[in-house]
């Protein structure tokens, strides 16, 4: 009789399990698709809104909206915010939600969408070390092979627009990307210590809304507040909503699936924008694009089905 319940236990586990990791898959691949178009259309808000000013008000509206997500789950739950320590939430604020922010756009303003996007998507290489090192998640040869096939789809998309010499833009985007596998791993790390997902994703934006708007003050560019147009605040709503369904669907396609498996599956993003490109924006498309592309897909299909070993469900 104990062994029927059991093995009833263990079939009801694998079931929820398989459910977890197709839902977690699902999400990281709408951030990959949201991630492929904001990184165009922002491309279009930086050239008329300071990136500090984009990146410092749509941060603190969406840490708002979080905060009381979070606290809505909590009381729901009956559960407190301080599952781990404040300062790991308020690091995750300032090395992802203000930082890294405004380097990227820093730099999107002046280099081209399509060599962003390319730097950009080289975070998995970072992601993958860092949760190696320090969550010891397990990154098994199927993985890999998908990483190396995806990478050199890559390379393949960008190959004819990558000069020789690096230009600022694309350094300051390059450090930028690394800061945000850095936040992921620490929020990865957060989240495998029972913390809400609802916030860390509040920590991420709130606290990083305060550091940007202390750089604002400290610059001395408070004024761009009082000068917005209502072309440019249009531009921060699209923005900030476009931000909030990435953190949204990241966060909690995260909980569910490792983040090696995760930082890889954005590597569809790429290829999200060199379509929008080429509907938008009426781009050509060599054929290297068209074969790094496909690259990339086979990639994201082999990952799609790797399952993510380690990860502690919440």
């Amino acid at each position: 009789m104990k062994g029927k319940r059991a093995e009833r236990t263990n079939t009801s586990n694998k079931s929820s399990n398989a459910s977890n990791e197709f839902l977690g898959t699902f999400l990281i691949i709408l951030t990959a698709i949201i991630s492929g178009a904001s990184i165009v259309i922002n491309k279009f808000f930086v050239v008329s809104v300071d990136p500090l000013l984009l990146t410092s008000l749509r941060a603190f509206f969406i840490g708002i909206i979080f905060f009381f997500i979070s606290l809505y789950f909590s009381r729901k739950n009956k559960t407190s915010f301080n599952k781990v320590s404040w300062k790991w939430l308020l690091t995750i604020g300032i090395v992802g939600g203000s930082f890294a922010f405004w380097l990227f756009f820093t730099g999107l303003k002046v280099t081209t969408a399509g060599r962003a996007a390319f730097i950009h998507k080289t975070l998995p290489i970072y992601a993958c070390i860092l949760a190696f090192i320090f969550l010891k998640e397990k990154i098994g040869k199927k993985l890999l092979i998908a990483l190396g096939i995806m990478l050199v789809g890559l390379v393949l998309i960008e190959f004819s627009n990558i000069s020789s010499a690096m230009r600022t833009g694309d350094m300051l985007i390059l450090v930028a990307t690394i800061l945000w596998a850095v936040e992921s791993t620490i929020a990865k790390k957060a989240m495998l210590n029972k913390e809400s997902n609802w916030v860390v994703v509040f920590s991420r934006m709130f606290f990083g809304a305060i550091i940007l708007f202390a750089l604002m003050f400290i610059l001395g560019r408070y004024n761009l507040i009082t000068s917005l147009t209502s072309q440019q605040l249009v531009y921060i709503l699209v923005s900030g909503g476009l931000l909030f369904l990435y953190v949204l669907t990241y966060y909690l396609g995260l909980k569910h699936i490792n983040l090696s498996k995760a930082s890889t599956i954005l590597l569809l993003s790429p290829v999200i924008s060199l379509v929008l490109g080429m509907i938008w924006l009426n781009e050509k498309v060599l054929m290297l694009q068209l074969i790094g592309s496909l690259l990339i897909l086979i990639g994201a299909f082999v990952v799609a089905r790797v399952k993510s070993e380690g990860v502690q469900e919440l």
